[in-house]
């Protein structure tokens, strides 16, 4: 594809319009040096133009609730057993003890998910189980945003309850569930989660939910998992997808949309083998991730504005990079985080918020904390001193 078809595509997107999904392969198709810095001076111009300069981000923590799973992803290290070594389930008090944790130390969101855990039951219905651990913190601590749960999660709970996705819904906005984390997409595209995830939720189904949620007036985030068996054309499938969810969610006037875009670049370090052959790596490849970074922003940005690296994946370094790449939002502080570590990451599992500034500034772009929905809060850069080391000997461990 020659040069000047590139600057014919990217001179659309300077004008607003909106990528085809042809277009958006030939960009994630670009090798020259010159043409992807291209690709990339435009994605950076479209971030200034459609989120601005100020580079946010969140003080939230990660939580866990158990590894014990029904499914076997091929890509998952996460998931244990009942009962086989380093398989764990919180009760309620271990729950709440770190959340305890998080609001002591500034947070305003808890990030919850877990294992398909077919025990996690109350009087035998899933669905109470979970409310439990809902109310379990918004009952102490009310002023915490709750962004819990999968569309994995709601449909395995609909499943074992016999309940409508917006049964189960409805009841988690109603015990204080405040968004839903756009997880368990890996790739939209059913020829790679036959091979990814077989025993999950289909694409209807993830697309779906997320669109009953919005309908229902339930954030989301989005995501994807790349860098493993998918071409640039299941990419830009993907992308489409999303994109078309957020029209739907506008068009219609739901009450709720996708809030967020987070590229998860696929670690393969501790996955199970017969994935880690297949893929022929350990780590993430930044160039590769960078490349799709830009052109989620260029193919997207029009619809979804807020675009964020994971820094546990890509590590600081890449992450800060990436804000040069189309992304406005570095992510949070997480506290602590399980999934991607334990696949083998080498990017931590906590930062604090003195670090995140500082990579930030280090840019030459402002920086600001906000809330799960990006609204702006009041700046936390006041941290007790103590705090902050915490968060940082924690990553340093």
């Amino acid at each position: 594809m020659t040069t000047k078809t590139v600057d014919a595509i990217l001179n659309r997107a300077f004008a607003g319009c909106d990528l085809s999904k042809e277009e958006g392969v030939v960009l994630l198709k670009q090798t020259d040096p010159a043409i992807k810095t291209a690709i990339q001076e435009t994605s950076d111009q479209l971030r200034l133009n459609q989120a601005g300069d100020i580079v946010t981000y969140v003080v939230n923590r990660n939580i866990n609730f158990t590894n014990i799973c029904e499914q076997h992803c091929s890509f998952c290290a996460f998931r244990r057993d009942d009962g086989e070594d380093g398989a764990f389930w919180l009760d309620s008090a271990q729950i709440l003890e770190k959340a305890t944790d998080a609001v002591r130390r500034n947070a305003t969101e808890i990030c919850m998910q877990g294992g398909l855990n077919l025990q996690a039951k109350l009087n035998g219905a899933s669905l109470p189980y979970y409310l439990r651990v809902v109310k379990t913190i918004k009952e102490e601590f009310p002023q915490l945003h709750m962004h819990a749960f999968s569309p994995q999660e709601v449909q395995f709970i609909a499943r074992e309850d016999k309940l409508s996705y917006a049964d189960v819904i409805a009841a988690f906005l109603d015990a204080g569930v405040d968004s839903m984390p756009g997880t368990a997409a890996e790739v939209l595209d059913d020829e790679v989660r036959r091979v990814l995830c077989p025993e999950k939720l289909d694409t209807a189904t993830w697309l779906e939910i997320v669109g009953t949620a919005h309908k229902l007036g339930m954030p989301t985030t989005s995501t994807m998992l790349s860098g493993h068996i998918e071409t640039p054309e299941q990419q830009i499938d993907h992308l489409e997808k999303l994109r078309s969810l957020q029209q739907t969610a506008l068009e219609k006037g739901y009450p709720a949309r996708i809030t967020e875009f987070i590229l998860l670049p696929f670690v393969g370090q501790e996955a199970p083998k017969p994935l880690r052959r297949r893929v022929g790596r350990d780590q993430p490849i930044l160039e590769d991730a960078l490349l799709l970074t830009a052109v989620a922003r260029i193919f997207l940005g029009n619809w979804i504005s807020n675009h964020q690296p994971s820094w546990v994946k890509l590590g600081l370094a890449g992450a800060k990079e990436a804000l040069r790449w189309g992304c406005n939002d570095i992510g949070g502080t997480l506290m602590e985080e399980h999934i991607t570590s334990m696949a083998g990451a080498q990017g931590g599992t906590c930062m604090s918020v003195e670090t995140l500034q500082e990579t930030i500034s280090e840019l030459g772009r402002p920086y600001q904390q906000r809330d799960t929905l990006y609204r702006y809060l009041p700046m936390s850069d006041r941290f007790p001193r103590s705090q902050a080391l915490a968060g940082k000997e924690t990553r340093e461990l």
